[in-house]
């Protein structure tokens, strides 16, 4: 699967003959188009691409491969223009991309990266590589887009009940998703992508990712933590007894635990055994025990979770005028999570008189599956052709059946207009900066993002 020339549609494989005989290069823009799910998208993935994909130069076997391949799967195959790439290129791609910086947040509708041939033999490279780059943008960049809404909603809450929203936010949605996810590089990208916003994970593969592709040291953390099987083994009648193991293998100061508590009976287990037998117990740690209901209501439960905690521990009432839960106990509700019912939560909590610093929120597939092309509305499309003069036609798209569909003609560029991120051609620009930033030409990294400048732009 590592094979950049298979990587595409298999009729993409026949545009080098569709190309009018006077083209030179091929202008191609990608963009977030206006969409029902976010007015703006935070960018971010493109650098992973760049340095697996892109970053590998082709070989006479991967030539050799997809000729026999294209030849039994009935399209036709550019033997002259690859084997060109090869000796003249070492194998390596002869295009340049250009791209906002990643982090940044961009209004939908703004291009996000630009991508021309270099040599003027390869007109049909530009869009030959557009499955692979699409595939590898709109990924991580929904999935950071769908986290920083997340981290907003959280975060006003906090604002509204808090007397420390900015330090409590980074913790407030756990990444759950990798089991829920296509692929192992599927949790890779999108984990990574929700550590932009937030820092707690169980995601592993995001983890590596930002390591190995941003430069990240440490970017997320998460805590020891039961599942059923761990409570369960102990049996029914062994309940109160694998909380108290819990309690005890994970002692000491500033340690945090998770225990899911509803295997049996949630109502019974915060009232009679956290509540009751270990009571005590959870007082007198020096760590803080969090109470994960994980089926009911997502909203209703965790809430009563909530109420049944301060009526049993206590706690006390912050400057804001909410309640605070005594420091040794919190809930987090992971079951059922997504932006709505996030919010949802959110509202409840607050309304109840509690401080969003009680509960954290975790999300799994649907921080990291539930999204696809169209939750952003991604497309690339080309937008100018070069001519042997060396002049730049525009090439667009508008079908009257669905003009949303239209797309931009000539070559784009991205500035600032009354402080507002617009797109302008690039031939209009009037002295304003273009924020397209070349990022590699030909097999060469120009910009490397490290992972804590695209956080740190990434932040609202």
């Amino acid at each position: 699967m590592t094979n950049i020339i298979l990587a595409t549609d298999s009729y993409k494989q026949s545009h080098f003959l569709q190309y009018p005989p006077q083209a030179r290069a091929i202008s191609a823009y990608g963009e977030s188009r206006p969409n029902d799910f976010s007015d703006e998208v935070l960018f971010f993935g493109l650098q992973p691409f760049l340095i697996d994909y892109l970053g590998k130069s082709i070989s006479e076997a991967d030539i050799a491969e997809a000729e026999l391949i294209c030849e039994a799967h009935g399209v036709p195959f550019n033997s002259g223009g690859w084997d060109a790439i090869l000796v003249d290129y070492d194998g390596y791609l002869p295009i340049e991309i250009s791209a906002l910086p990643e982090g940044v947040v961009a209004p939908a509708g703004v291009p996000l990266f630009q991508v021309v041939n270099t040599d003027d033999r390869m007109p049909w490279l530009t869009t030959f590589i557009e499955t692979a780059l699409l595939r590898a943008i709109w990924y991580p960049t929904t999935v950071a887009t769908l986290s920083w809404k997340c981290a907003q909603l959280i975060g006003a809450g906090l604002e509204r009940s808090s007397d420390d929203p900015a330090g409590q936010l980074p913790f407030k949605l756990h990444d759950f998703g990798a089991r829920g996810v296509s692929s192992g590089e599927s949790a890779g990208l999108g984990g990574m992508a929700h550590l932009v916003n937030f820092a707690g994970t169980d995601t592993l593969e995001g983890i590596m990712a930002a390591r190995r592709y941003y430069g990240a040291e440490m970017p997320g953390f998460s805590i020891p933590a039961a599942e059923h099987s761990t409570m369960t083994s102990w049996g029914r009648e062994g309940e109160a007894d694998a909380y108290e193991n819990m309690l005890d293998a994970f002692e000491g100061e500033g340690k945090i635990v998770a225990v899911v508590s509803d295997s049996y009976d949630l109502d019974n287990a915060v009232e009679s055994i956290w509540g009751g037998s270990l009571k005590d117990k959870v007082l007198a740690r020096k760590g803080t025990l969090v109470v994960r209901p994980d089926s009911g209501d997502p909203v209703e439960t965790p809430a009563r979770v909530l109420a049944k905690l301060w009526d049993i521990f206590g706690g006390s009432i912050n400057a804001k005028g909410y309640r605070v839960l005594h420091p040794n106990v919190r809930v987090i509700q992971g079951d059922g999570m997504n932006i709505t019912s996030i919010g949802r939560l959110v509202d409840r909590v607050i309304q109840d008189g509690f401080a969003i610093d009680n509960i954290a929120f975790g999300m799994g597939g649907g921080l990291l599956q539930s999204v696809n092309r169209d939750t952003l509305r991604f497309a690339m499309k080309a937008n100018a052709m070069r001519d042997a003069d060396g002049q730049w036609h525009d090439v667009s798209k508008k079908p009257a059946t669905d003009p949303s569909k239209a797309s931009k003609a000539g070559r784009q560029a991205v500035a600032f207009e009354n402080g507002q991120m617009v797109a302008r051609r690039a031939d209009a620009l009037d002295g304003a900066e273009d924020l397209l930033e070349p990022v590699w030409r030909n097999g060469k990294l120009l910009v490397s993002r490290s992972f804590d400048e695209v956080r740190e732009r990434a932040k609202f």
